[in-house]
């Protein structure tokens, strides 16, 4: 048996796209929303199957991983968040770039060659890579137009992602996967008015305009926070809505917060795009935090840690 194991998000749906147009292969998906990152626990292997892992942190998995590798299975794992110490492991190909400036499916395109070239670059858009994806884009040849619209594309699967659970979504990140694995370019799924480009277009604009209309809760020159309230459309628009204010404000980082059931927040944070660090760092200091240097989050953050959240962050971008 053979297990695609993948972020729910833009990079981890196109990375794995990449992989099955190269390589078409019949596996078992496993995926959730994109704050749901130890997947590779949820399957149990044996010395005849073979794994893909791709754009969820190896050092949040490195048990799982392990007791993978030792029944035998053989493990291809892609990514560029925090991987802690790799296993060195015959059965284990690892490709892990940790770069700022990088995401899955550029590492997924490194390793295919260019093969599905114009899916690495609307990753890149989903993953907030603009100035990367604006480069690939320019040099593949592609027009301003062009560009643009690998830009919404990647935004709304990126989108798709967020919630606190799958029902919160307009498409289980396993069907948008299956449903995008038809079009063996993006630009074909601008041609099919039926894509789901054009659902999630609509929803899109519909829960930012809402984000839109909320003050910051919190202001200053290095940090601004937005406070969103417990409801679905603001589960799925904090992430992207985060990727948003930062392109619009490059020097400053921003933290978009949407109230929980738990009585907390669950919490984005962007570093600032002209200063791609610390996001990860910050945000492991708290538990259930994680991520990557430029974008990261709490799954839960209790409303009594709000002010030393701020303060921390804050203090990291002033030094």
């Amino acid at each position: 048996m053979h297990y695609d194991i993948f972020n729910g998000d833009a990079d981890g749906i196109i990375s794995l796209l990449q992989l099955r147009l190269s390589s078409p292969l019949t596996s078992t998906l496993v995926t959730g929303v994109k704050r749901n990152i130890q997947l590779l626990q949820t399957i149990s292997v044996n010395a005849e199957d073979s794994v893909t892992v791709l754009d969820i942190s190896m050092e949040k998995n490195i048990e799982a991983l392990l007791s993978s590798l030792n029944s035998g299975a053989t493990v291809f794992y892609a990514d560029h968040h925090r991987a802690g110490d790799i296993p060195q492991h015959k059965n284990l190909t690892a490709l892990i770039d940790l770069d700022a400036n990088t995401c899955t499916a550029l590492i997924v395109d490194k390793h295919l060659k260019g093969e599905f070239h114009d899916w690495a670059i609307c990753a890149a858009y989903g993953d907030n890579l603009i100035a990367k994806a604006d480069a690939l884009s320019a040099a593949a040849g592609h027009t301003k137009e062009q560009s643009v619209l690998l830009k919404e594309l990647g935004t709304l699967i990126n989108y798709n992602g967020y919630g606190a659970n799958v029902a919160d979504l307009h498409f289980d990140p396993a069907d948008l996967y299956q449903a995008l694995l038809a079009y063996a370019s993006p630009f074909d799924v601008f041609e099919d008015k039926l894509s789901p480009f054009y659902q999630l277009q609509t929803a899109y604009q519909e829960d930012l305009e809402k984000a839109l209309a909320i003050p910051a809760l919190h202001q200053s020159d290095l940090l601004k926070v937005f406070e969103l309230p417990d409801e679905k459309w603001s589960r799925r628009i904090s992430g992207v809505y985060g990727n948003l204010l930062a392109n619009q404000e490059p020097n400053s980082a921003f933290t978009v917060l949407t109230k929980n059931t738990q009585g907390g927040y669950l919490v984005s944070l962007r570093a600032p795009l002209n200063n791609k660090q610390g996001a990860g760092e910050l945000c492991s200091q708290f538990e259930t935090g994680g991520g990557r240097a430029a974008a990261a989050g709490v799954n839960h953050l209790p409303t009594t840690l709000l002010q030393p959240f701020i303060d921390v962050v804050e203090a990291y971008y002033h030094d």
